[in-house]
C-alpha cells in the first residue's frame, strides 16, 4: 500500500458528450487508485440528492420548466453546495474522480438557443 500521509486528494473531472462513457470510465478509475492504494471515490454532477439537485433533476427530466438563466444558476449552485464536502475529503487524501462538473455546465448552457452570453466575443 502507497503511503499516504499528509497528501491531499486529486480533483479528476470527466468530460465528454451524453453517453460517451464518462461514468464507465469513471468508476474503471476509482477502481484502479483503490487498487494501487489510493483512497479514492467517485462524484458525478448534477448531483441530484440535495433540494437544488432535485430541481435540476426536475428540469432534465422534462417536468418542469425553468427559465435557461435560472437552470444554469441552479447548475452552478448545485456544484457549490459540494464544495465544503469536496475540499474535506480533498484535505483528507481521497482522490475525487467526477463525472461532469464545470465546463459541462457552460458547454450546456451556451448550447441553448436563447441563452445570451454577454460579453463573450467570437
Amino acid at each position: 500500500m502507497l503511503e499516504m500521509a499528509g497528501r491531499r486528494g486529486a480533483l479528476i473531472v470527466l468530460e465528454g458528450a451524453d453517453r460517451a462513457g464518462k461514468s464507465t470510465q469513471a468508476r474503471r478509475l476509482v477502481e484502479a487508485l483503490i487498487e494501487q492504494g489510493y483512497k479514492a471515490e467517485g462524484m458525478r454532477f448534477p448531483e441530484r440528492t440535495t433540494e437544488i439537485g432535485r430541481l435540476v433533476g426536475s428540469y432534465l427530466e422534462k417536468k418542469s420548466n425553468i427559465e435557461d438563466h435560472t437552470v444554469h444558476l441552479l447548475f452552478s449552485a448545485n456544484r457549490w453546495e459540494h464544495v465544503p464536502l469536496i475540499k474535506e475529503k480533498l484535505r483528507n487524501g481521497v482522490t475525487l474522480v467526477v463525472d461532469r462538473y464545470a465546463f459541462s455546465g457552460v458547454a450546456f448552457t451556451s448550447a441553448k438557443e436563447n441563452f445570451l452570453c454577454t460579453g463573450v466575443r467570437s
